[in-house]
């Protein structure tokens, strides 16, 4: 099983722990991740760019100017798409990215991410995250003693905490995410991941359990 460092919220470290060796030492899989990861992706996007067809340009009703002896091109109306204001051929229009991962497949994805965190001794276990006041300079402070340098980092807590996520909010080095809804994407994109140690039953739980529907990034 591998073992990660404990660390307090001042910096301090609290000894070591054993992970699952099924989440967190994964074998690697990068054409899996790279396929979760494009999905992620694409789910995020809005798919809202529109342009309308010479049949949807508004005007056009007539012929904009005599077929001969003007010394310009020939034209029918100003609708179409060599005009300026016309329409736009092979435009783009509104449709979905979405694409569907099984969820076995997001699962192992997610353990390979964090597998990778481990092995470049990159993940660290907090033994606890109580945080009272939303302030983003203290917190800012807790973070340098933690994992000290100005490296992204990801914060995975058990349970949404209100404090915590607006005292990162104008982080721009920093997240938080739930174990719930963790995914590769979110754990590639730190370069530093820290999970609160009440968070990592629930992450081994969502993990390890039987396949059901989970929510897409």
């Amino acid at each position: 099983m591998p073992a990660v460092k404990v660390v307090r919220m001042d910096g301090t470290e609290a000894g070591t722990i054993e992970l699952s060796a099924v989440i967190f030492d994964a074998p690697r899989n990068d054409t899996l991740l790279h396929d979760e990861i494009v999905a992620l992706r694409n789910n995020r996007r809005q798919g809202n760019a529109e342009t309308k067809t010479r049949a949807e340009v508004r005007g056009g009703g007539r012929k904009p100017y005599r077929q001969k002896g003007t010394g310009w091109a020939r034209h029918g109306s100003i609708r179409e798409p060599q005009m300026r204001g016309g329409g736009v051929v092979w435009g783009p229009h509104r449709r979905s990215y979405r694409q569907d991962v099984p969820v076995a497949f997001k699962r192992q994805a997610l353990c390979c991410a964090l597998s990778d965190r481990v092995r470049q001794g990159h993940l660290w276990v907090l033994e606890n995250l109580v945080w009272e006041r939303l302030k983003t300079k203290p917190f800012a402070e807790m973070v340098s003693r933690v994992v000290p340098g100005a490296r992204s980092t990801l914060f995975v807590t058990a349970a949404l905490d209100r404090n915590v996520v607006l005292s990162a909010r104008n982080l721009p080095k920093v997240s938080v995410r739930t174990a719930s809804d963790l995914n590769a994407l979110d754990v590639l994109g730190a370069a530093r991941v820290v999970i609160v140690q009440d968070a990592l039953g629930k992450l081994e739980q969502r993990l390890l359990q039987p396949n059901k529907k989970e929510r897409s990034g």
